[in-house]
């Protein structure tokens, strides 16, 4: 990158100048590993419970500009969102309180045995991917990522039909990647109910609840709870009850694979 005042420089109008002089304080190396370092000063980049997702997407717009060279304006930019975050969480009232939600989970079928037999390289490519498109889909969709689970992880939505949508868009999303010849599969599902916000995470029985629900899914298939059905609605998906029995979950909870049926109009002219 040329110094700010060579020869070529003056020959530019004093707007251009500034320009460039602002481009080349930016890429500094110095101010970027201030602005680094002062990011690092800042509390934790972590999903508040409950919240909205504003903030997330404002850090994942930030995040996405120039992001292939050092900027000293972005590191700072993200660290302000940090610290809007965490005021955002100080302030909220009775955290842990219960909060009507629609969970998903989502896992990776079999990955374990293909990650025994591949080297970490391969492993943590594969799980980067599968993290980068399901959170841009949960995110898209309105929803909220609460945390990574090693090879799945876990979202709320307030809208039950954002949430099947999510995970069908997710387990579509992450058939297409391949690593290494390995084309992983994802699972999903989701389940409705009144979980206590602790922190940056929810807890309860319907935490658990829908974690069995995405337990009992098959490779690419979307498993969902009755009262997430009742939520969503049942317009525009085929729907077929799955047998369903797991340790600590209600018996008479009835569990649905559910497939959205797509008008073929709605594909003319594409």
């Amino acid at each position: 990158m040329p110094e700010p005042y060579d020869e070529d420089a003056q020959q530019l109008s004093p707007l251009q100048r500034a320009g460039g002089l602002l481009a080349w304080t930016d890429a500094s190396a110095p101010l970027v590993r201030a602005a680094q370092f002062a990011r690092r000063l800042a509390p934790p980049e972590r999903v508040a419970a409950g919240a909205s997702t504003t903030l997330d997407r404002l850090a994942r717009a930030i995040g996405d500009v120039n992001a292939e060279r050092p900027s000293a304006v972005r590191e700072l930019g993200l660290g302000a969102v940090q610290v809007w975050q965490a005021m955002s969480r100080r302030h909220r009232p009775d955290s842990t309180a219960p909060i009507p939600v629609t969970i998903l989970f989502t896992d990776l079928v079999d990955f374990s045995r293909w990650a025994l037999r591949v080297g970490d390289d391969q492993v943590l490519e594969l799980l980067r991917a599968v993290n980068e498109v399901s959170e841009r889909v949960i995110l898209d969709r309105g929803g909220q990522v609460v945390k990574t689970l090693g090879d799945g992880m876990m979202a709320v939505f307030a809208d039950g039909r954002e949430a099947i949508e999510a995970a069908h868009e997710a387990t579509v999303a992450v058939s297409a990647l391949v690593v290494d010849d390995y084309r992983p599969a994802l699972r999903a599902g989701v389940h409705t109910g009144a979980p206590r916000a602790v922190g940056d995470d929810f807890l309860g029985v319907d935490v658990n609840i829908a974690a069995r629900v995405c337990a009992a899914a098959g490779p690419g298939e979307v498993f969902a709870s009755e009262p997430t059905l009742e939520l969503a609605g049942t317009d525009g998906y085929s729907i077929r009850r799955r047998r369903f029995r797991a340790k600590g979950v209600p018996k008479e909870l009835k569990v649905f694979r559910v497939v959205p049926r797509y008008n073929a109009d709605e594909f003319a002219g594409r």
